[in-house]
């Protein structure tokens, strides 16, 4: 993508193509459940598998840049020495880059408390609020609409909205929606919360994106998130487990409220970062 699309173009890309990944968080289980009724759930998985292999050939029919651009394709058996070489090529590009690595880890914290919370949102919803199945399943539809509503708007308002500015809303109201959920008595506030979180997240993920493909360099753009990628996911495991310990000991609202207080101080520390006027140049 970053290749293919203009650094002008990748912001309203970035946007568009949000919009048809969180349509599609919409529209997948709705055409799943009309295929319960007209047939089988076995005639929902085996289309569901047809789409796939059609995904498939499309991507195989993608342009080949490296062919394009006329430029070798090298590769290098894989080896421990080659994975040493990757992780100091990485460090040293984030020593030199600090801001672009405090910008990627810091977001990589915003994943940390997410999936932690996310872990206690079925039973918070069933549980405190006494939701139904079903009830929990509408609360889950609007916050995929939450999310289409917010990259329609950002597809539709791009030019107007720098890349800092869109990482700064998202950081700050997405744990504003988690309060919202935290703290709500009933179904209303909390779709309100729903809402909130994911309308605000896809501000944060189009800002990331387009950040991301803007300040790191294309040859190092995979190795860059597989190094990091491996700090995010202990964190995930080490923080969704010292939840799912609080909630056994605790009140269920009780941590996730403790939790999304902590994820709105990650949040401002986001904001004060993006919003530094002395690195307007990476935006």
């Amino acid at each position: 993508m970053t290749k293919l699309i203009p650094k002008t173009n990748r912001q309203r890309f970035n946007a568009l193509r949000n919009f048809i990944n969180s349509s599609g968080f919409i529209l997948g289980p709705s055409i799943a459940g009309f295929l319960f009724i007209m047939g089988t759930p076995y005639l929902a998985v085996q289309l569901n598998s047809l789409a796939l292999c059609m995904s498939a050939i499309v991507i195989y029919l993608l342009p080949n840049l490296d062919i394009l651009n006329e430029k070798p394709v090298t590769s290098e058996k894989m080896s421990i020495k080659i994975i040493k070489k990757d992780w100091l090529e990485i460090l040293a590009y984030s020593k030199s880059n600090r801001h672009s690595a405090w910008v990627y880890i810091l977001f990589c914290g915003i994943t940390v408390f997410m999936t932690g919370l996310d872990s206690l949102e079925a039973a918070f919803a069933t549980n405190v609020l006494s939701l139904s199945e079903s009830a929990y399943g509408f609360l889950v539809s609007v916050a995929g609409l939450g999310i289409i509503a917010g990259s329609l708007t950002n597809a539709l308002f791009a030019s107007r909205f720098k890349t800092n500015v869109l990482i700064d809303i998202g950081a700050i109201f997405t744990p504003v929606g988690y309060l919202t959920f935290a703290f709500s008595q009933s179904f209303i506030a909390a779709s309100a919360g729903f809402f909130i979180l994911t309308f605000a997240l896809s501000f944060a993920n189009i800002g990331f994106l387009t950040f991301y493909q803007n300040n790191v360099p294309v040859s190092i753009m995979g190795r860059f998130s597989s190094v990091f990628g491996v700090l995010e996911a202990l964190l995930i495991i080490v923080f969704t487990a010292l939840i799912g310990v609080l909630a056994e000991f605790y009140e269920i609202r009780v941590v996730y409220i403790i939790g999304s207080f902590s994820f709105l101080a990650l949040g401002f520390l986001v904001s004060v970062i993006v919003l530094d006027k002395s690195k307007t140049v990476y935006y």
